[in-house]
């Protein structure tokens, strides 16, 4: 289940209102909780090869204690496939929100990724040229080039791959005081996209972040403290 960001905000505004810290409004508390989120996303592709790592090393566990397991299913839930846009010729845009290309696909095939220095060499032989029905493919920034270049379908290209997180967003209304009030209904609602397993961090992070825009060196000593416990137990 997705954490809720209310949830999150009430947590964080009660540790911050606790020793009278300062107010965290509900600009900075978007831009920090975009960041926690985006910073424990990525985190997830370092434990997944830590933990690779860990279990080629035979010192990993199964069943419950399968963290490579219970790591694939978050990462997963971020998976999504949709059809490429094309640029020009044999060139098409990858989406716009992909953190990571798993397959680039032509009709139910799938695409071998090669570097452009490889690309160069398997083009100018007649022997492993990339064909219809072993195709190649070079990523540079957001264009993927497939080739040969005889595929040029507006349609012919899709790719199955990670997306970044929406971005959270506390939406509220405003009263006559100027008191921010959630409002759920309001247009850009969003909450976190992570699992609840990570509602402690997450609430830690944003801490973090808040500190050190109040200038508060207590916070962040706070959050910083909390966080490091936590991972320590984790392990």
């Amino acid at each position: 289940f997705a954490i809720m960001i209310n949830e999150v905000r009430q947590n964080v505004l009660a540790i911050l209102n606790k020793n009278n810290y300062g107010y965290l409004t509900p600009a900075d508390f978007n831009l920090f909780a975009k960041q926690a989120q985006l910073e424990i996303f990525e985190n997830y592709f370092y434990d997944y090869d830590y933990t690779i790592n860990k279990q080629n090393a035979m010192r990993s566990g199964d069943g419950y204690a399968d963290i490579l397991k219970g790591l694939e299913e978050v990462i997963d839930t971020f998976s999504s496939t949709s059809t490429l846009t094309q640029v020009s010729n044999n060139n098409y845009s990858a989406p716009s929100d992909y953190y990571l290309i798993n397959k680039v696909i032509f009709n139910n095939i799938e695409v071998e990724r090669v570097t452009q220095s490889k690309i160069l060499y398997l083009t100018s032989s007649l022997l492993t040229a990339p064909s219809t029905s072993y195709p190649s493919y070079v990523l540079e920034g957001s264009t993927v080039t497939v080739y040969p270049v005889t595929i040029t379908g507006a349609n012919d290209i899709s790719a199955q791959y990670i997306r970044y997180p929406l971005d959270p967003n506390w939406t509220y209304s405003t009263l006559s005081s100027g008191e921010a009030v959630f409002n759920s209904s309001a247009v850009g609602y969003q909450d976190f996209e992570l699992p609840q397993s990570d509602m402690y961090n997450l609430i830690m992070k944003i801490c973090e972040y808040a500190g050190v825009q109040i200038r508060e060196a207590q916070v962040v000593q706070y959050a910083q403290t909390e966080e490091a416990q936590n991972k320590a137990e984790e392990k």
